[in-house]
């Protein structure tokens, strides 16, 4: 083979160049120019795989075998969306009776899959855990009049055909939607709470003028144009369809550095090792889907610019009020710092914006969940594998844990096992912990502004008005122009489609890279760092990251400050009717009179229940009661409680087991005092021995993440107190009073045992063996901790016992042969890894010195296992 670049003959070197830089030099000027015909050979296989891509009728990134189960266009209200099934790959199995995971897809000007294009992504950390999956993806167009409305319904038809297909699971889907496809799920649950599970959003958007000065520029963009004027007439060039590809080039020209440098020359400079990297996110990044006119004129009236989500200002078509406080499962937010489309006052404004505090959270029995990720990026948060192996794994195997928290709302911090003190306790390389927070407290992060508001609620007039004006005077004239061949001429000549087709086979000056790519992967001569012209070339590029950079920056802030300048002027905002008395540009929403009178029923409800129920209910209210004196709380304590509860009652289900706790939550929170004092006369017809194990089978609950805290500790106190009160009233005797036998929470008074199963503390420990001897991915429920207002609130109001809880999310059958079927639905739910906990033996060691029997029954169950 002819060399690309001859050199002279070796034994002249040393004299032709004593110091060795025309070596060095030759030998970086030679791999520059391999470099540039491998990056050019990249370029033209992403311009025909882009081409590959395109005509494709279904064209998805996912990375997992599916089959469609429904098809969006067959719907009463057709759309472009459909529903698959995930076919586990080989060597993964799923329990059909685990609770099913949806995951929704965003279409915001990119196609669908990248919540499952790789085995470290969302799809692949539920079907490890053994989950069965399915994806909610669209066409590249849609269906002709489809509306967001539309789109809405049918996700509610997809959630309710994966509720029906798994009759024997207690647990509603859980739907992870990320981006663009969050609000849109919480528009779905808002309207129909009862067929959505938890919600996870992943840097998804729903307070639209939130945002902190200085950041997050892409709120301005609505400003900066005068409204969705410009919106609308994007649509009647594109003959009522709008290309998806501006919405990316939107999101391009948010870091330029990266779109006109880093990206590529991090390709360039590691072209032999980074091409498959690049060329896989290539084919989803650049498969633009188009959109219709009436949709994205809906977002952006109503979401980007209205900001009416937030606020429950939206009213369908059919005269229904999309209220976000509607939900009744347990909503999970996942934003991060470093995200520039989905910051977190957007993520999280919500909140504020619904809710005057955390006792308006809890009227409504909400259970809202926040994370902060300190750096990653937009697409980081549902695409990095890094973020799918810790935060994507820990909020699914504590999915269960979430959906058994009390209603309030809660930080959740991720720590590394590895770093903690107690790392024997944790069963993972993590542990999920859930803080209470306050109203105040989010405000933090989302940094409310009044004046801020007032001129986005500027800019909402202001684009009507524009828009008004341009339909009366210009929409005629580009409609009657617009066709769909001009149209189609138009997307195929965008910026962003034609870099793809330039540099593929189709253009004929690209002819000779591939011969050229072979020579040089034939005889390719790689230079390394250690070469000073090949460092220089990583300082200059460096110099253009920091130029980019800053010229980014200049151009926000001016961007910032105009903004605030031009919507600001009090007589602007007076001349678009802002001024007036009647005008309150961020209403919050109030409580309907139904709703007032339903939270009534329900106080008095629980007031009837102080004294009702059993040793079933004594046990619950106590651990609730303790717990919620710790200023967080985590997994560990849900494990126990769940594997004591099943000792208790056999055959319970998650459902019911989360009314059960949310019961003795509001009962603790109407009146503590009565709630506490009524520990005796719960515990009657039980046995002192009984008794005195119930408050065994606390203190192995309790034991499980640790010593309590102070405020814990004598919370506890006071249990144990009212506990002995109750041993000194009660017989001796074995027998038991079956007239006292408890019902399970949400179950008529037919489901009662005929018999009280005394609760053995042996058999604690032996709910406990099956977990030494095989390792469960513990699926986890949290009891979250008091708000620290217990010293403000009045004795018949006082501050919320909030509660830990943590599932198993694994048994083995020596499991479910010990317990029966008693969680059944959680147990054969996580089928996926087996790991021995140590939170297990280590919770064994602290119980108290009264189960001798069971620690040695413990111990010979680990050694068994160890055998």
């Amino acid at each position: 083979m002819i060399p690309l670049m001859p050199t002279p003959p070796a034994a002249l070197l040393p004299y032709m160049d004593p110091f060795g830089f025309g070596r060095a030099a030759g030998d970086y000027w030679r791999d520059a120019l391999e470099r540039s015909v491998l990056y050019m050979d990249v370029m033209r296989i992403r311009g025909n795989q882009y081409l590959e891509h395109i005509e494709k009728t279904k064209p998805n990134v996912l990375g997992f075998e599916s089959e469609v189960l429904m098809d969006g266009r067959t719907l009463p209200r057709p759309v472009n969306y459909e529903l698959l099934r995930i076919l586990p790959p080989d060597g993964v199995e799923t329990d059909p009776q685990a609770r099913p995971y949806v995951v929704v897809d965003p279409r915001a000007g990119h196609g669908p899959g990248i919540g499952g294009f790789k085995s470290d992504s969302e799809i692949g950390v539920a079907l490890r855990a053994g989950h069965p999956c399915y994806f909610i993806g669209f066409l590249p167009y849609p269906v002709p009049g489809q509306t967001v409305e539309d789109v809405v319904e049918a996700e509610v038809a997809f959630v309710r055909h994966v509720m029906e297909r798994h009759p024997d699971t207690s647990e509603k889907p859980m739907v992870v939607a990320n981006c663009q496809a969050g609000w849109q799920v919480m528009m779905a649950a808002a309207l129909e709470p009862d067929v959505f599970g938890p919600i996870l959003i992943a840097g998804a958007p729903l307070s639209y003028w939130a945002g902190e000065r200085g950041k997050a520029p892409m709120r301005y963009t609505g400003g900066m144009t005068g409204g969705s004027w410009m919106t609308t007439m994007l649509s009647d060039m594109g003959a009522g369809l709008f290309d998806g590809a501006w919405l990316v080039q939107n999101f391009e020209k948010l870091n330029p550095a990266n779109t006109w440098w880093n990206k590529q020359y991090q390709l360039y400079s590691r072209v032999d090792t980074e091409a498959e990297r690049y060329l896989e996110f290539e084919r989803w990044w650049g498969g633009h889907v188009v959109l219709g006119g009436q949709e994205i004129q809906y977002i952006v009236d109503n979401l980007f610019i209205g900001n009416r989500l937030s606020t429950a200002q939206l009213v369908t078509a059919d005269g229904r009020r999309i209220d976000l406080r509607n939900l009744r499962s347990p909503v999970v937010v996942f934003c991060s710092r470093g995200d520039d489309i989905t910051p977190p006052p957007q993520a999280l404004g919500w909140v504020g914006d619904l809710y005057e505090g955390v006792e308006d959270i809890i009227a409504n029995e909400q259970t809202i969940v926040y994370c902060v990720h300190d750096s990653t990026g937009h697409l980081g948060i549902f695409v990095s594998g890094s973020v799918s192996r810790k935060e994507h794994t820990e909020f699914t195997a504590n999915m269960d844990y979430i959906d058994v928290l009390p209603p309030g709302l809660y930080e959740t911090t991720i720590s590394s096992a590895a770093e903690r003190d107690d790392a024997d306790l944790i069963e993972r390389d993590y542990l999920l912990e859930f803080e209470p927070r306050t109203i105040d407290e989010l405000n933090e992060d989302v940094k409310p502004s009044i004046e801020d508001d007032t001129r986005f609620a500027t800019v909402a007039r202001i684009s009507e008005i524009n828009l008004g004006l341009y339909r009366s005077f210009v929409q005629p004239w580009i409609q009657a122009t617009a066709t769909p061949e001009t149209a189609k001429w138009m997307r195929r000549m965008h910026p962003n489609r034609l870099g793809y087709r330039l540099l593929s086979d189709r253009n004929p000056l690209m002819a000779l890279i591939p011969v050229l790519a072979e020579q040089v992967d034939a005889d390719r001569h790689l230079v390394g760092d250690e070469n000073v012209f090949r460092s220089v070339e990583g300082i200059m590029s460096d110099q253009i990251t920091r130029s980019l950079d800053t010229w980014r920056d200049l151009r926000d802030s001016s961007t910032e400050r105009m903004f605030m300048n031009i919507y600001g002027q009090p007589l602007l905002q007076a001349l678009v009717g802002l001024k007036g008395d009647a005008h309150v540009h961020r209403r919050r929403p109030g409580a309907e009179p139904e709703h007032r009178r339903f939270i009534e029923r329900r106080q008095a409800e629980f007031r009837e229940k102080i004294a009702k129920g059993s040793s079933h209910e004594a046990v619950m209210r106590s651990v609730i009661h303790v717990l919620g004196g710790a200023p967080a709380t985590d997994e560990r304590n849900f494990n126990r409680l769940r594997a004591s509860r099943a000792e208790l009652e056999p055959n319970i289900q998650l459902a019911d087991f989360k009314t059960l706790m949310r019961d003795q939550f509001f009962i603790l929170r109407l009146d503590r005092e009565a709630a506490l004092e009524a520990l005796p006369t719960l515990l009657e017809g039980q046995t002192a021995s009984q008794i005195d194990d119930h408050l065994a089978h606390i203190e192995h609950v309790l034991a499980a993440s640790g010593d309590l805290s102070e405020h814990a500790a004598q919370r506890f106190e006071r249990v144990k107190a009212l506990f002995r009160k109750a041993i000194k009233q009660a017989p001796q005797e074995e027998e038991t009073d079956t007239s006292r036998q408890s019902v399970p929470a949400g179950k008529p008074p037919a489901a009662k045992a005929e018999t009280t199963v005394k609760p053995q503390v042996t058999n604690a420990h032996q709910e406990a063996k099956p977990e030494a001897s095989v390792k469960p991915q513990a699926s986890t429920v949290a009891v979250a901790p008091d708000t620290q207002a217990e010293e403000k609130t009045p004795t018949s109001q006082p501050e919320a016992a909030t509660k830990a809880v943590k599932e198993p999310n694994e048994a083995s059958k020596a499991t479910s042969e010990t317990t029966t079927e008693a969680s059944k639905a959680s147990i054969e739910t996580r089928k996926a890894s087996a790991e021995s906990p140590a939170s297990t033996s280590h919770a064994a060691e602290k119980t108290p010195s009264r189960k001798p029997a069971a620690k040695r029954q413990r111990k010979t169950s680990r050694q068994d296992d160890k055998g």
